[in-house]
This record gives C-alpha cells, sequence and structure tokens, in this order.
C-alpha cells in the first residue's frame, strides 16, 4: 500500500507540469538577540525569522527538515506546519504533531514535498509541536501568481515587500509553558518581552537595536504581504502619511479595499499595496502590540514597536518626530469581499456549536471546547484513520475531540467566545472559510470574507464561518494562541475516512516517524 501511495505522488508531479522547488532547513539551537537579549532559540539556518520560502503556484516544494536540536532544557523533535496551504492529498505533510504526523527526532532529516496545485498567496511556516515555535521556529511561505488578478494595481512584490510580525520571549518555551499550565498562581499566559518588525525590536532596559528598514523608491506601487508570526500578541498596523490598499487575506483575493490601519491577530496575513506617492523622507511604521495583562513582564512595552518606510534618496535615519501610532479609517473584517466568492448558501449539512471557556478552579489549568480539553493522542489522528481503520467518533478518544464529515458536507462552525479579555485568532487547517457572522456587522451568506484564521470576540461574543468538505484529512480547528492551544483549546475535523485512507498520498518514510519517535528517551522527545 505504501509503495502504491508513493507511486501515485511521484506521477502527480509531471501531471501538472511543476517545478520542483528545494529548501533544505537546518534546524538548531543557534543564539540569537532580535531585541538586543541574547538567548538560544530553536533557528532554522541561523536566522530569525527564518528563511522565506518562495514558489510558483503549479510547483512542488520539498523541504528537508534536518534535525539538530540538543538543548536539554527545550523540545529536541519538532514539526513543520505549512499554515494556509491546503494540502490537497497530502495532508501527511501539514505538520501538526499527533494529528497529522509523529515528530521527526533529533539527527533525522524529513523531506515535506507538496505539491502546491495552483494554490497562491501570502502564508507562514512554523512548528507544531507544543509550545515550540515560539523559540523562533518560524518563518514567511510565498507562493506566486502570474496571472494575478491584482497584478495592475502594484509594480513591486518581492523578498523586500514582506513584513513579519512577532511577539519574541527572552526564556525558552518549555519552562514557561510548564509554569503558564500547571504552576497556578491564577496561570496568566506568560507575556512576551518584546515585539519585533522584521526580526527587530527592542524592550525595556535593552539596547537601542536599530529599527527595521523598508525601502521604496518614490512613485511606484508595492505589494506588501504582512504577517503575524506570534505565539500570542496583536497588533495594529499603520504607516505614516499612506494609505493601505487590501487585496488579499490569509491567502484568498479580495476586493481592494482602502484603509488606514488594520487589527491582525495572531496567524493572521493580509496584503495591501502602498503607492510611494509622498515627498521623499522617512516615515514610521507603527505596529502597537494587544495582549492581556502586560504588565506581568516590565520588559513589555506594548507600543514601542516599529520599523522605518526608507525612501531611497533620503537620509540614513530614522523618521523625524516621535512615532505618531495608526491613526485613520480602521479595517473592518465584515467590509471584505472575495474576488471569487464560494457557494456557501442554503442549509448546512451539520452545524457544530462551539462553546469554548477557561477552567483553572485547580493548580492545572484547562482551554476546554463544549466542556472537553483536547490532549493530544499517541497515535497521531490520520495514522489511525490510515493503519487501523479509524471511520466513526467512537474509534477515536474524548479528549481527542474529533467530528467525522462527509466530502460534500457543508459546514458551519459557530465558535462563542470567553469572556476571559481575549480575542482568540481561531485557524482550521486544510480549507478556507466563509466568515458568514464577523465580530462586527450584519451576516452575509452571498460574498463574505474569505480566510483561515478569524477572531472570536472579547465579552462573549459570537463568529460564525462555513466551509464545502471537499478536501479529505484530519483537519485541525484551534485558537491560535499558541499557550491556549497547548492548554486544550481544539478540536479535530476528521473529513471523511474512507476517501483518506484511498486517495491519500503516503510515503513509506513518513509512516517510519512513530517508530523512530516512540524509540527515543524522554529526554529528547
Amino acid at each position: 500500500m505504501l509503495r502504491s501511495l508513493a507511486f501515485k505522488f511521484a506521477l502527480l508531479v509531471p501531471a501538472i507540469l511543476a517545478a520542483d522547488v528545494n529548501f533544505n532547513f537546518d534546524i538548531t539551537n543557534a543564539a540569537v538577540s532580535p531585541d538586543g537579549f541574547n538567548r538560544v532559540g530553536c533557528i532554522v539556518n541561523n536566522q530569525f525569522p527564518g528563511p522565506l520560502v518562495t514558489a510558483t503556484k503549479n510547483d512542488v516544494l520539498h523541504i528537508a527538515n534536518n534535525n539538530f536540536l540538543n538543548n536539554p532544557n527545550m523540545r529536541n523533535s519538532n514539526t513543520i506546519h505549512w499554515h494556509g496551504l491546503f494540502q490537497f492529498r497530502t495532508s501527511s505533510e501539514d505538520g501538526p504533531a499527533f494529528v497529522n504526523q509523529c515528530p521527526i527526532a533529533p539527527n533525522h532529516t524529513y523531506t515535506y514535498d507538496i505539491p502546491l496545485n495552483g494554490q497562491s498567496g501570502t502564508f507562514w511556516w512554523h512548528s507544531h509541536l507544543e509550545s515550540q515555535y515560539i523559540d523562533g521556529l518560524k518563518g514567511p511561505l510565498v507562493i506566486y501568481d502570474p496571472e494575478d488578478p491584482h497584478l495592475s494595481l502594484y509594480d513591486v512584490d518581492d523578498e523586500n515587500t514582506v513584513i513579519t510580525l512577532s511577539d519574541w520571549y527572552h526564556l525558552p518555551t518549555t519552562g514557561i509553558e510548564e509554569k503558564f499550565l500547571h504552576g497556578g498562581h491564577g496561570n496568566h499566559e506568560p507575556i512576551p518581552d518584546s515585539g519585533v518588525i522584521n526580526g527587530k525590536g527592542r524592550f525595556n532596559g535593552g539596547p537601542a537595536v536599530p529599527w527595521a528598514r523598508v525601502n521604496v523608491e518614490a512613485g511606484k506601487r508595492y505589494r506588501f504581504r504582512l504577517i503575524n508570526i506570534s505565539g500570542y500578541g496583536h497588533f495594529t498596523f499603520g504607516i505614516q502619511g499612506h494609505k493601505l490598499t487590501i487585496i488579499e487575506v490569509d491567502g484568498i483575493n479580495h476586493e481592494a479595499l482602502p484603509v488606514d490601519q488594520l487589527d491582525i491577530f495572531t496567524a493572521q496575513r493580509y496584503s495591501f499595496v502602498v503607492n510611494a506617492n509622498q515627498p521623499v523622507a522617512n516615515y514610521w511604521i507603527d505596529a502597537p502590540m494587544g495582549l492581556q495583562h502586560a504588565g506581568d513582564n516590565p520588559n513589555l512595552d506594548l507600543d514601542n514597536v516599529h520599523a522605518v518606510l526608507h525612501y531611497v534618496g533620503a537620509p540614513d535615519a530614522d523618521p523625524v518626530g516621535a512615532p505618531p501610532g495608526p491613526s485613520g479609517v480602521l479595517l473592518q473584517e465584515f467590509n471584505l469581499h472575495p474576488l471569487d466568492p464560494p457557494d456557501i448558501s442554503g442549509t448546512p449539512t451539520h452545524v457544530f456549536d462551539l462553546d469554548f471557556s477557561r477552567d483553572n478552579s485547580g493548580d492545572d489549568l484547562a482551554w476546554k471546547i463544549n466542556d472537553i480539553q483536547y490532549l493530544a493522542p499517541v497515535i497521531p489522528t490520520l495514522n489511525n484513520i490510515i493503519f487501523n481503520g479509524a471511520t466513526q467518533a467512537a474509534d477515536f478518544g474524548t479528549p481527542e475531540h474529533t467530528f467525522i464529515i462527509k466530502q460534500g458536507d457543508l459546514i458551519e462552525v459557530i465558535l462563542h467566545g470567553s469572556a476571559n479579555g481575549h480575542t482568540h485568532p481561531f485557524h482550521l487547517h486544510g480549507h478556507a472559510f466563509s466568515v458568514v457572522q464577523s465580530q462586527q456587522g450584519p451576516r452575509n451568506e452571498v460574498n463574505p470574507p474569505q480566510r483561515d484564521v478569524v477572531g472570536v470576540g472579547v465579552g462573549g461574543g459570537t463568529v460564525v464561518f462555513r466551509f464545502r468538505a471537499d478536501n479529505p484529512g484530519p483537519w485541525f480547528l484551534h485558537c491560535h494562541i499558541d499557550w491556549h492551544l497547548v492548554a486544550g483549546l481544539a478540536v479535530v475535523f476528521a473529513e471523511d475516512p474512507d476517501a483518506m485512507r484511498a486517495n491519500q498520498i503516503i510515503k513509506p518514510e513518513w509512516a517510519e516517524l512513530c517508530d523512530i519517535y516512540n524509540a527515543l528517551p524522554d529526554s529528547q522527545k
């Protein structure tokens, strides 16, 4: 069976006339200092953020994960999730530990093989094993479309127009995760030490690290691709004196919408066009961070998150005057409309009404959906389906919180927010969904925003989204505040197990991952 499915993968490449695009990730415990504080991280190719992965929409990505992690105070195994890629027939390559694969052991290599099948847009990649990506195992991913319907709106779209926003922690996540989950004391989420733009930031009492600089030439129009790669924080983003014309949301082309500022929650992405039509000078890029109980960490200044938009010919200096902060017209999600909206009208096949809550009644913290805390199984969901024939909900343990859906079903998900002060960014793997009810605005079943991460509101607000089950696989739905995911804020949609067994591309080396990982001593996992 494994050989035949691997053969299907080999046939898939010439069938779509794809180019093979290869990347090599050497993952080590290198030292980094994005905000001037030197610490050991979990780093790819000695850089933070990690390397930009690029391809064209019909290519096949081959990304070698060479695991050299060996720090005794951090996780030594890893996985990588390719956030936003649909993984049609390749859910084995999606990356979430114990949903789609076992982790990759230290001193081993696993190559992720991902046919893009015509998908394009702005994405990112990150570890999907506990809270590991917060230690630095993350970076941007851009898939270009030579036939982009918005091509006439911009002149420049390259590696220099990718902007990443991130929170940054001075301590390794393993220890602070343990304290968060089991330490009592109110179980506040761990607070970062700084916010960084393109890997550069400052913390209170730290050195004046030079701000990241984004270069433009007067008279040109730039497609910027903004990605929030944080573990916790969200940002309000704006560029002094410049409008942002949004054209893409989480990999989906939308009607052009001009705004002055936007909120971007963890794991969300926006492409927007900026016209460099202002006098030649330097301008502030502002991205104040938002999160709860920031005062727990005196190192953090929520407002001190900046970069510089530098016009060629301007002085090599910071902008004149203090950063003004974002202002003007703020993006309202319900005003976004996709260029090619899918048909999600009619009566849904299934409605999943999900109410989530925080339980810290004892020393151990749990986040729950419908009173169930998600706990990862020993046998990954996909392995259980492929090798053990798991097909019904009863074939999965209660803590796996797995829903069975069938190909062709129209799915509606209702998410009721918790009254804990957060906007929770919920991400669905394997799909983009239509947000028929955003946190604000009217219900829309005709041309609602389409994306893969949606904020579910402060104070118990409700968000509703729909998607068509057209991609068999086990797909995680979870809060992308990583501290909430490790505390159990997740469910799994097992989309058509029979179709998975018939059509998934399963490589022998993927099937071997669990045996290799399970043979490790706990200190190397």
